[in-house]
């Protein structure tokens, strides 16, 4: 192992950090929208949209993104005429986008059926408490359905999310230079596969370990009923002179 070489490739696999993050929290960001709406679907009673959500659950889940990437990237390409005509060419020649569509189409999916649990697992006693206090409605899921919904969500919505860090390596398939498309390009150049995945793997290491970190600290102030209480001193009496 070359040391000197180590450092060196990590300082400019760092440049491909910021492009990194974007595509992991744009795609988190819309796929959370997208796995709400997927989620009361899912949980309407109606039986077009559970059917519809069921469907789009199962193809997004049951076929590998590498796959999904390509069809979005190469594979609309071939109805170009109808894209252009529709005026939707701009958005779908461009990399970026189709790797942040594919991301966030993907997320959308395991992200509903983790938001669905969250729902299901809200205490029904709190829901009727909520009630007899004269709540309904929106204003019900805001104040008391949604946060006991997030705070039983966190845990598995973080995975998620770390997982969606890793999976934006896939982005580099169509020329996108994140870290893992930068580590691709210093390969064909040194030939030094090793030292310049093991750098890359560390720092896709410390980003996850940093996102870790902030949902612990997001699970830990939403749990407060879950924290040790703290300890009191006993009042030490008055000597008697």
């Amino acid at each position: 192992m070359d040391l000197a070489f180590m450092w060196s490739t990590f300082l400019q696999l760092l440049s491909g950090v910021p492009l990194t993050l974007n595509l992991s929290f744009t795609s988190v960001a819309f796929g959370a929208v997208f796995a709400m709406i997927l989620a009361l679907m899912r949980m309407s009673g109606v039986r077009v949209l559970d059917l519809i959500a069921r469907g789009y659950v199962f193809v997004f889940r049951g076929t590998p993104l590498l796959v999904q990437i390509f069809l979005i990237y190469y594979g609309l390409g071939q109805f170009r005429p109808t894209l252009q005509e529709w005026g939707l060419w701009g958005f779908f020649r461009e990399p970026y986008w189709c790797a942040v569509l594919a991301l966030t189409l993907n997320t959308a999916a395991y992200a509903s059926e983790i938001i669905r649990g969250g729902l299901q697992a809200v205490p029904h006693q709190q829901v009727e408490a909520a009630r007899a206090c004269g709540m309904s409605g929106f204003l019900l899921f805001r104040r008391i359905v949604f946060p006991i919904a997030v705070r039983q969500a966190l845990p598995a919505y973080g995975s998620e999310i770390i997982l969606m860090v890793k999976a934006t390596s896939l982005a580099s398939i169509i020329t996108m230079m994140e870290v893992t498309g930068l580590a691709a390009k210093l390969i064909s150049q040194t030939f030094r596969a090793i030292e310049i995945f093991v750098v890359a793997g560390a720092i896709y290491l410390i980003l996850n370990f940093i996102i870790t970190r902030i949902i612990m600290a997001i699970e830990w102030w939403l749990s407060p009923h879950l924290r040790r209480p703290p300890s009191v001193e006993p009042k030490l009496e008055a000597a008697h002179v």
